[in-house]
């Protein structure tokens, strides 16, 4: 198992981000709160579509919240173009769920991938 942790600034907000890559799955974890937040499970689905399509759902805690389906779908769509075809679990404990700070989160996992 990799593991990373980092703190970064999003709206003025600090912003706790562990990530983890275990050999089925990559777990995300952000988090303003110090606690888990909203946990969404994204993964490719396989079929014969020449277009690849993703699902995402929330398993656990908000389940109205778009933009938190939004910053999933983006961070699994990241991993399959970069070639892995593991799911993504990914966590989200934020007191702010505008575009901005979600854009935040969705950089600095990239910008510290570990796929």
């Amino acid at each position: 198992m990799d593991f990373l942790g980092l703190t970064k600034c999003a709206q003025g907000n600090k912003t706790d981000v562990v990530l983890c890559s275990y050999d089925d799955h990559f777990l995300v974890i952000a988090t303003q709160i110090g606690a888990m937040g909203t946990i969404l499970h994204a993964r490719k689905e396989e079929g014969v579509s020449i277009e690849p399509t993703f699902n995402v759902s929330a398993v656990f805690g908000k389940r109205d919240e778009p933009m938190l389906l939004a910053c999933a779908r983006q961070l699994i769509q990241h991993i399959s173009i970069s070639g892995s075809s593991r799911s993504l679990v990914i966590s989200l404990g934020l007191k702010d769920h505008s575009a901005e700070t979600l854009k935040g989160v969705v950089s600095a996992v990239i910008e510290n991938r570990l796929w």
